[in-house]
């Protein structure tokens, strides 16, 4: 699908914030964007929602295809849309959020168009800016803890 910055289309996207716990400390799962906007930052795995599929099912896909750690579209609890007009350089983009946390932190194996994949603790992802508004997400999600 290309960019929407020419046509204002809205292109709906979903991201996920996932949680788990590790030595008493709590962790979120982010990736290394691979390519632009935001590429070699850390960003939350995320992407386009394809047609005929809800955010919900786009993000565990985009969970699985960034990061290999599989989880049932289901298990993703709805955090909040993130719509801020000029969140997204390439156009009118808004976001749909869904929040999860693991009983185990699977290792996670980049793919699609993360470069990288990795488990962060908390208080460091805090203290990191993140692609688009990602740090707000993940504050929210923290936030309902």
């Amino acid at each position: 699908m290309p960019d929407n910055e020419n046509t204002g289309k809205l292109v709906r996207t979903a991201d996920v914030v996932a949680f788990a716990e590790m030595d008493g400390t709590r962790h979120v799962l982010l990736v290394t964007r691979g390519q632009s906007p935001f590429k070699g930052r850390l960003a939350l795995p995320g992407g386009r929602v394809e047609r005929g599929e809800s955010s919900r099912a786009a993000a565990a896909r985009e969970l699985a295809e960034e990061t290999g750690i599989v989880v049932p579209a289901d298990a993703l609890q709805f955090l909040g849309t993130w719509d801020t007009p000029g969140r997204d350089p390439r156009g009118n983009y808004s976001s749909d959020a869904y929040t999860v946390e693991l009983t185990d932190m699977p290792r996670p194996k980049p793919g699609s168009d993360a470069a990288a994949a990795t488990w962060v603790p908390l208080p460091a992802a805090h203290r990191t800016l993140l692609a688009s508004d990602h740090n707000d997400m993940v504050s929210a999600a923290d936030s309902g803890h």
